[in-house]
């Protein structure tokens, strides 16, 4: 992904499934297309996982709390 929306969900009450999927939508909404990737903390998730349509990936250069968002290309 070269070119994506930063995302910052610190909301202790949801989970990691709901904070994507607020992403997603706003993404849907914002740009007019649905994403399919989104790279979080290493600490959100341990490997790869799909959350609906999208496929969710641990990175060591996205900061806690923060959502990288976008199309895999």
């Amino acid at each position: 992904m070269k070119v994506g929306m930063l995302w910052l969900d610190d909301d202790k009450q949801s989970t990691l499934e709901d904070k994507v999927l607020r992403a997603a939508d706003y993404y849907r909404e914002k740009y007019g297309r649905a994403p399919d990737l989104c790279l979080v903390h290493k600490a959100a998730v341990e490997r790869e996982k799909q959350i609906g349509k999208i496929r969710v990936q641990p990175a060591g250069n996205i900061l806690p709390h923060h959502f990288w968002m976008g199309v895999n290309k």
